[in-house]
């Protein structure tokens, strides 16, 4: 006995026709066009949300390093001085206070170096 697949087929084409929303053209009509979207923007979300924590550990890094300066020092050094000081703070709190609280940076900045 052969087997019907009308209902799963039309179920997964509407699971996909559906994460296409809001996509331009036939790709939110046509299921072949739109798995193809599917899958390729699937793909650049996964890649892309590594991305986004390399990109701001560099923004965290570039703040640190104009707060540093304001300091008088660098961020290499006051990372190494940091860690010489044991003190463990990471970056995302270090840009933190350096935008947001200077004069806690500030003070960060003379514990390490003492």
């Amino acid at each position: 006995m052969r087997v019907k697949r009308s209902v799963t087929a039309r179920a997964r084409h509407k699971k996909v026709l559906a994460q296409a929303k809001g996509m331009q053209h036939n790709r939110t009509r046509s299921y072949r066009l739109a798995k193809q979207a599917v899958t390729r923007a699937l793909e650049y979300a996964y890649r892309d949300r590594r991305n986004r924590r390399r990109d701001l550990r560099a923004l965290w890094i570039t703040r640190i390093n104009a707060a540093a300066r304001i300091e008088g020092t660098t961020y290499g050094k006051l990372i190494a001085a940091l860690k010489g000081a044991k003190i463990e703070l990471d970056r995302k709190v270090l840009a933190e206070l350096a935008v947001n609280e200077p004069a806690a940076f500030s003070a960060v900045v003379k514990a390490s170096t003492k």
